[in-house]
């Protein structure tokens, strides 16, 4: 990995997990990392958590409920009054839910954590994305080197998605018997496709934007929901968060990837996208009705 010296990085999901294994991957780098919790408190222990594997790390806590948009619109705003550019985004968080449950702005929960907020998140911080681009490597500072020029980067989890469709008139699971296993696998095609779709939309802007399959992650929170047979798979063939953490990090500093754009990748290796998540046609009603729910232009 490149060194981060310079740079700043917003990681969420960064309590725990994979989230957190990016985090403290990026500030052993040196990379100034904010770390989005879903309140104050789980924000700062993941800070004192990250710190304690990398003493010399720079870390900034970051509050914000991600299923909720008025949180995501502060939490950004925070940001934005601390720093003008944004080196690395990593979209981290995601839930499983095994009962439908609605949120303050009426969506669906886990449509509205695991696409919306990487939707509207990203929204709000291009600005700073894009700063990063036209400005390159950082100054630096008296007892700081500048950072070399770098292009900022994109990094969306997401997952392989099989035969999975969009179905656009049911995008929330409203229709029939809801179960994490009709709600979840179409908000992973969904991240592929906004992936896409914000690749193509930065082409050109020195910004690049990419989506990660990191495989089953063990003793992941993301699962106490759940729980059942597919838990017990993940814990015991899963790979440990670190480990599952190497292509994010990888995307998100190496020198190697900063030409790469609009991808889906593992292991370091590009993988297909078959179906709809190849199709532009989906992804571009994809984006208009994530716009429509967010009230973005």
């Amino acid at each position: 990995m490149a060194s981060m010296d310079g740079t700043v990085a917003l990681v969420t999901g960064a309590a725990s997990g994979l989230g957190k294994a990016v985090a403290t991957g990026l500030a052993r780098e040196g990379a100034l990392v904010v770390v989005v919790g879903r309140s104050t408190a789980r924000a700062e222990e993941a800070v004192k958590g990250i710190r304690l594997l990398v003493p010399a790390g720079r870390l900034e806590p970051l509050a914000c409920d991600l299923s909720v948009q008025s949180s995501i619109r502060t939490a950004a705003a925070e940001f934005l009054s601390r720093h003008d550019r944004l080196d690395v985004l990593v979209n981290a968080a995601g839930v499983f839910r095994k009962e439908r449950q609605v949120t303050p702005d009426g969506l669906e929960l886990t449509f509205a954590t695991n696409v919306m907020a990487y939707f509207l998140l990203t929204n709000l911080l291009l600005g700073a994305l894009k700063h990063a681009a036209v400005t390159g490597g950082s100054a630096g500072t008296a007892d700081r080197p500048a950072a070399p020029a770098r292009t900022p980067r994109i990094v969306n989890i997401a997952s392989k998605y099989g035969n999975t469709k969009l179905h656009f008139d049911d995008l929330q699971t409203a229709k029939g018997r809801y179960s994490y296993l009709r709600s979840t696998p179409p908000t992973m095609l969904a991240r592929v496709l906004l992936t896409k779709e914000f690749a193509e939309r930065l082409h050109g802007s020195g910004v690049v934007a990419n989506a990660v399959h990191p495989g089953l992650v063990r003793n992941t929170s993301l699962l106490q929901d759940v729980g059942g047979p597919f838990r017990w798979i993940t814990n015991a063939f899963g790979a440990p968060a670190e480990k599952a953490a190497d292509t994010a990090l990888w995307l998100a500093t190496s020198r190697e990837t900063a030409a790469v754009s609009g991808k889906l990748w593992a292991k370091r290796k590009e993988l297909p996208t078959p179906g709809m998540g190849s199709g532009s046609e989906a992804r571009r009603r994809l984006w208009d009705a994530c716009s429509h729910l967010a009230g973005l232009p």
